[in-house]
């Protein structure tokens, strides 16, 4: 696909950059190259390619999913004012 100055000045005004004119022949062609460029990938095959995330394969660390209690009941307690049978103590709302 090949780029003129008209396109390059319509593209230039609305992306609003401003493009001097002596710059829009060369532009053209800078823009025509990159255009080129994607047409040359659409020709790949790429039916049986997976999609990548990234470029280095990474793999998850994963621990055991096992329901808890987290072990750790005293120590939360120790932060409540007041405790019973290892429950928070709390003042009764409704009567």
């Amino acid at each position: 696909m090949s780029l003129d100055k008209a396109t390059v000045a319509k593209i230039a005004h609305l992306a609003r950059i401003k493009v001097p004119e002596a710059d829009q022949e060369h532009l053209a062609g800078e823009l025509s190259n990159i255009l080129n460029f994607v047409e040359q990938l659409n020709e790949v095959d790429t039916v049986d390619v997976q999609p990548m995330t990234s470029v280095a394969p990474h793999k998850l660390r994963r621990r055991a999913d096992a329901v808890t209690d987290g072990g750790v009941r005293d120590a939360v307690l120790l932060n409540a004012p007041e405790t019973a049978e290892g429950f928070f103590v709390v003042p009764k709302v409704v009567e």
